[in-house]
């Protein structure tokens, strides 16, 4: 069973930082596809940060330069540090491992993590 762990959250002032983390359990972060999504009230929720297993990363457009998605294979956690922060950067965040099958894919979410950032 996969199972998927953020922490790292919390409230900041514009402007500040903040790194979350990603902790999976039951399957190794360097063999999936992990992205970092976030959720405003009244929002959809969108991609914010991906690294594939090969280690490509991609950003949405409204946080690169700003945010940074990396991964420790030896911790098995995968990291979203966040500078610069705007209140539009205020969201449940949430983790996604994207675990290979035999015959599909299966995504594992974590339970979120809030971040807000005041101005």
């Amino acid at each position: 069973q996969v199972r998927v762990v953020e922490s790292g959250g919390g409230l900041v002032q514009a402007g500040g930082s903040l790194r979350l983390s990603c902790a999976v359990f039951g399957s190794a972060v360097s063999m999936n596809a992990m992205g970092w999504y976030r959720q405003a009230p009244g929002k959809q929720r969108e991609l914010v940060a991906g690294i594939t297993s090969g280690g490509s990363t991609d950003y949405v457009d409204s946080v690169k330069g700003r945010f940074r998605i990396s991964r420790d294979n030896a911790k098995n956690t995968v990291y979203l540090q966040m500078n610069s922060l705007k209140p539009e950067d205020t969201a449940a965040y949430l983790c996604n491992a994207r675990v290979p099958g035999t015959y599909a894919s299966r995504d594992y979410w974590g339970q979120g993590t809030q971040v807000t950032v005041s101005s």
